[in-house]
């Protein structure tokens, strides 16, 4: 897309052009139509001349302060895990020594899962299941792998502690709603979906009102409402119930499962 301008307001479109593809991409992220937005900026060549248009100022001071809000947590997610990491690195080195004695090689569990706008990444934790299979060589159930030792890893999200390393590298944010199976991505609604504008979390919203005890479309419309209402404030207010959830150890796992029931599809059909 080109911005022509007068002369006299090059220098102004020459900072409008750098960060117009990150104004887009932050635009779809909170949920404004990408479309709308180049439309308006378009029009704004002449937002220095007397045929400005006030709703292309208005766009672009919104993504400013959304450019300046996801640095913001970018950089409380880097710091909180890079200190976490180190702070913690005896009992992650201790959990690591138990989990080899306990259930062998390898130590950690990594599988490929959704990230932001649906990019994979490698998710890593420590293990909790082994290995065992049936005669005929496929995996046992969840309840049949999963020990008293993989248990109490989850009851304590001891299990989780690698997921510090996610957020260093920029896969993951420290809250955010759960990263799920890439197979379920195309079974979500549209609404469903919009999980995936934000960086998936070590927690999140839906893991604080009830973890594996809520429905899926429950824990969904958590996310969302999550997505719709992130703040450095309420990130903070989401680590701390975390820490209190996970010593009361509620919501480990769904009813009659051991961990939570597959999704499958929405109960109900959802309105974007």
């Amino acid at each position: 897309m080109a911005l022509t301008t007068a002369a006299s307001s090059g220098e102004l479109d020459r900072a409008l052009i750098v960060p117009l593809a990150e104004l887009l991409r932050l635009d779809n992220l909170a949920g404004r139509p990408a479309a709308a937005t180049g439309v308006a900026l378009a029009r704004c060549g002449g937002v220095a001349g007397p045929q400005r248009d006030p709703s292309a100022v208005g766009v672009l001071r919104s993504g400013a302060a959304d450019v300046q809000a996801v640095t913001v947590k970018r950089t409380f997610d880097f710091t909180v895990a890079l200190l976490a990491l180190t702070i913690g690195s005896p009992l992650i080195l201790a959990t690591a020594l138990l989990v080899r004695i306990k259930l062998g090689a390898p130590v950690f569990f990594h599988q490929q899962r959704p990230g932001l706008y649906g990019r994979p990444f490698t998710m890593l934790k420590f293990r909790t299941m082994s290995d065992a299979r049936g005669p005929d060589g496929a995996l046992l159930p969840d309840a049949q792998r999963l020990p008293k030792f993989g248990q109490w890893l989850r009851a304590t999200s001891l299990d989780e502690l690698p997921g510090l390393i996610n957020v260093l590298r920029g896969d993951m944010s420290l809250v955010g709603p759960r990263p799920l199976l890439m197979q379920y991505l195309p079974l979500y609604t549209p609404l469903q979906a919009r999980r995936h504008e934000v960086r998936p979390g070590v927690t999140g919203w839906a893991q604080v009102n009830g973890r594996n005890a809520l429905s899926w479309d429950e824990k969904f419309a958590l996310d969302i409402w999550y997505v719709d209402h992130q703040s450095i404030a309420l990130d903070m207010r989401i680590l701390y119930l975390t820490a209190v959830k996970v010593l009361k150890k509620e919501g480990i796992s769904g009813e009659g499962e051991a961990t939570m029931a597959p999704f499958t599809g929405s109960s109900r059909t959802e309105e974007v």
